[in-house]
């Protein structure tokens, strides 16, 4: 199959979707195909490469684990719906930490990662703010940030019983340092996740 014979107004499953042997790249959100952007250029690589090591560092030796993309996060929601052709959503985070490791399978990630990391690009703005923004907080990841590479911003999510909120309404930017609330003893300069992003 070619993604071109893909009906894009039906809704798909995780059971379509690992059939599928197209080249191109997608992500199934609530049924719905959405095909990734092309690959992503040099300040989301270097963005994300800096936020992986630090992150790796941070974790090694400990029981959490981080990946990144292409990394397979398959969310039934409700979580109650585990079989392949009742799941309708899979992702493919920048960066996702999973501290529970019943949910890691040969396939990826089966349920909500602890901490997803979505580096926006232009394509995926609307994707990342809205759409993935509703899905992580239903399937319950604690932890959502947001990183601007050409604003060099970042935007923390947390989970409370009531869904996503802002500790700090305003950007991290340069010189703040950012609190990952699932960890009590590690912190994030902005300096060190935007390294050698030099704009232009």
């Amino acid at each position: 199959m070619k993604f071109q014979d893909l009906d894009l107004s039906k809704k798909y499953t995780y059971a379509d979707y690992v059939t599928w042997t197209f080249d191109e790249m997608v992500e199934l959100i609530r049924g719905k195909v959405f095909k990734m952007s092309p690959a992503p250029n040099l300040y989301h690589q270097k963005i994300s490469s800096n936020l992986h090591g630090l992150i790796f560092h941070y974790l090694y030796g400990k029981p959490c684990q981080v990946f990144h993309a292409p990394f397979d996060v398959i969310l039934p929601l409700p979580p109650k719906r585990k079989k392949d052709n009742e799941i309708d959503t899979v992702v493919q985070p920048d960066i996702c930490v999973v501290c529970d490791s019943s949910k890691l399978e040969m396939r990826g990630c089966l349920g909500a990662p602890d901490w997803i990391i979505e580096i926006l690009s232009p394509g995926t703005s609307r994707k990342d703010l809205k759409e993935k923004f509703e899905i992580y907080e239903h399937a319950g990841v604690q932890e959502y940030w947001v990183v601007h590479p050409h604003e060099q911003t970042l935007l923390i999510y947390r989970l409370n019983n009531k869904g996503y909120y802002i500790g700090d309404p305003r950007p991290y930017v340069a010189g703040d340092t950012a609190k990952i609330g699932i960890f009590d003893d590690f912190d994030l300069p902005m300096e060190d996740v935007f390294r050698d992003v030099l704009l232009q």
